[in-house]
């Protein structure tokens, strides 16, 4: 069964969609459902032909309902075990798929995200797969190291950028009750970034342009990206690249088919992409396609460099011509690069002392705009590069050192995610502890420590 499309919601229902191959005709599918100690909670046969699938591949499906439902939502991890098989009509089983399922939605409202129809405000990382030694590639230990570091943060979220992560990675986050953008292998797709490689209009057919060839590509990446990630709680948007030319004449031809296409793909997730500083809410014709702001800016280092009072003016006054479109923002990518070990009194830049001071004023500025429902460091830790001009042995942008140690600026992110975390549990004890209609009070569980 290599096919398998689950869309769990907070109420119970579980739709199943679920491509046969190699199997007889008129074969119903039985599907089971059990929570995490093992009782069956839900069960039924799959046998309705699923009109939505794609052509020429059978397909049966179907809904259960899962009664008095624990939903998975940030912080808490929760997920069914669905198991599917395929009897012969004898007793014996073909085949089987075991998954892991988790109940909830996500959606935009407004100038809001949210999850399980509660606003969320994303706090997280832009992350690399790389390390030392191992250089770029998944590695399981690290994993579960970073995200144990994420949780010492107070971190809720992180962008795969700029490309699908492994999906161990993914199945950590479900784990852990973690929010993933998870974007497309889609970068460079820009004239600044391409060396002389691109034409300004960057998007076209010809020498130095990307035409109808590479949207073809770029479709394909994107189908794969769905098939393989949408069983995933935790990815919550689907990212369509980072940092294109999205002012370019022919921007909109370009992507449009690719953002028709992912929410074709899956109809339950926002879908955005990662805009790069020169193209603002007037120019950019991308925008009005995304679902969810991603706006990669660097105030304080690429603009008003050494200026933090200029470049909180103008973080703040950008900010608000966005947020006059009416839909969440997310600051996807912000920062300074910082020297281990460099220290300055008055901080200057490449201190740990200045890029923790880029990312207090940053914080300032996205407290006093309520359209701002995220913020993503750029970076979790430092990482390889190219030699380049403005690399000082690779990019030094992140928090932590490349062997995730962290810098000053990590311990200014701690203090700040981990109050709006503890912020966010008082509310929702405030929530539960409303009077009953008996005039005591309940509870529930207090919510999950982010210890």
């Amino acid at each position: 069964m290599p096919g398998v499309r689950t869309d769990g919601t907070r109420d119970g229902e579980l739709g199943l969609a679920v491509a046969l191959t190699d199997t007889p005709g008129g074969v119903a599918l039985r599907a089971e459902v059990r929570d995490a100690v093992g009782h069956l909670v839900a069960g039924g046969t799959l046998d309705t032909p699923d009109r939505d699938a794609p052509d020429g591949e059978p397909t049966v499906a179907g809904r259960l309902t899962i009664p008095d439902v624990h939903a998975w939502a940030p912080g808490d991890g929760y997920r069914y075990d669905l198991a599917l098989e395929v009897p012969d009509g004898e007793g014996c089983v073909l085949d089987r798929y075991d998954l892991k399922v988790g109940m909830r939605t996500v959606r935009v409202a407004g100038a809001r995200l949210l999850v399980n129809d509660e606003p969320v405000h994303l706090r997280g990382f832009g992350r690399h797969e790389d390390q030392l030694v191992h250089g770029k590639g998944h590695d399981p230990v690290l994993a579960v190291h970073d995200h144990a570091l994420l949780a010492w943060f107070g971190a809720n979220s992180f962008r795969t950028a700029h490309y699908p992560h492994a999906e161990e990675v993914l199945d950590l986050a479900d784990e852990d009750g973690l929010l993933v953008i998870d974007e497309a292998p889609a970068v460079g797709q820009n004239e600044a970034f391409s060396g002389g490689r691109l034409a300004p209009a960057t998007f076209g057919e010809g020498p130095g342009f990307i035409g109808a060839a590479a949207q073809e590509a770029h479709a394909r990446l994107l189908r794969e990206l769905v098939a393989r990630d949408r069983n995933h709680p935790s990815v919550v948007a689907w990212s369509v690249a980072n940092e294109p030319t999205s002012s370019a004449p022919l921007a909109g031809e370009y992507f449009g088919p690719l953002f028709a296409l992912a929410r074709t793909l899956d109809p339950t997730r926002p879908v955005t992409f990662a805009n790069e500083g020169r193209h603002r809410p007037e120019t950019c014709r991308v925008t009005p396609m995304a679902d969810l702001l991603l706006l990669n800016r660097y105030y304080g280092w690429y603009e008003d460099y050494a200026d933090l009072e200029s470049a909180e003016q103008h973080l703040r006054a950008e900010l608000a011509t966005w947020a006059a479109l009416g839909k969440p923002i997310v600051v996807s990518e912000y920062g300074a690069d910082a020297l281990p070990g460099t220290h300055h009194a008055d901080p200057e830049p490449w201190s740990e002392e200045y890029q923790a001071a880029v990312l207090e004023m940053s914080g300032r500025v996205f407290d006093g705009e309520s359209a701002v429902v995220g913020e993503h460091v750029w970076a979790f830790a430092d990482f390889a590069t190219a030699p380049g001009l403005i690399r000082a042995d690779g990019n030094r942008k992140g928090v932590l050192t490349r062997d995730r140690r962290p810098k000053a600026a990590a311990w200014v992110l701690r203090r700040r995610w981990r109050a709006r975390a503890a912020g966010e549990r008082a509310d929702g004890e405030r929530e539960e502890g409303a009077p009953t209609p008996e005039g005591g009070v309940d509870w529930g569980d207090g919510g999950r420590s982010a210890e």
